[in-house]
């Protein structure tokens, strides 16, 4: 049974120590609540079978500005002056492997991050259906599959991220969501 956490910066700061020993957890994420973990390959195949995702879907990579700044992503400038926002970019690695990446605003995410490192997240739903935006909707469905849960009673819905693909010129919006994006 997932531990019921409240939304404070006191609980960030947990939230950032669980996700660093290696657990997974359900949490307000810029727009709407994310599946997360740390961004460790054990992790990813959890959070696939959580989800009951294909590994071959990729999750979002959510950093602060200092963990984007030392990763190999190369990342556009206008992109990096855009950040924190809740908008995803997909960058190229040095190695020319794709990521998507978000550098969020959430004052939440900004504490956590520095003690976890990067996180992915992804929404919470079972692949394919319909994202669920409400700790009502997510606790009897998710529960007994993850580690804790964050009851932020403020979210009551929202808008995902918006999905831009920055490997090549011009960028190329890829979902609409709660940032809107101007070339």
């Amino acid at each position: 049974m997932a531990d019921i956490l409240p939304y404070s910066m006191a609980s960030a700061e947990e939230v950032g120590e669980r996700l660093r020993r290696g657990e997974v957890g359900i949490f307000p994420c810029d727009t709407i609540y994310g599946l997360c973990g740390r961004a460790d390959e054990r992790i990813a195949e959890r959070l696939y079978e959580i989800k009951r995702r294909p590994a071959s879907k990729s999750f979002i990579t959510l950093m602060d500005k200092s963990q984007l700044i030392d990763s190999s992503l190369i990342v556009p400038e206008d992109i990096v002056s855009r950040w924190p926002a809740p908008f995803t970019a997909i960058l190229q690695r040095e190695d020319g492997v794709t990521s998507a990446v978000r550098c969020p605003s959430d004052p939440y995410l900004l504490r956590l991050l520095p003690i976890s490192g990067p996180i992915y997240s992804t929404s919470v739903n079972i692949s394919g259906e319909k994202s669920m935006l409400t700790f009502s909707d997510i606790l009897p469905v998710f529960e007994s599959s993850v580690d804790f849960i964050v009851d932020n009673p403020s979210v009551h819905g929202g808008m995902a991220s918006t999905i831009i693909d920055a490997t090549s010129s011009p960028y190329r919006i890829v979902r609409e969501g709660a940032y809107k994006f101007t070339f």
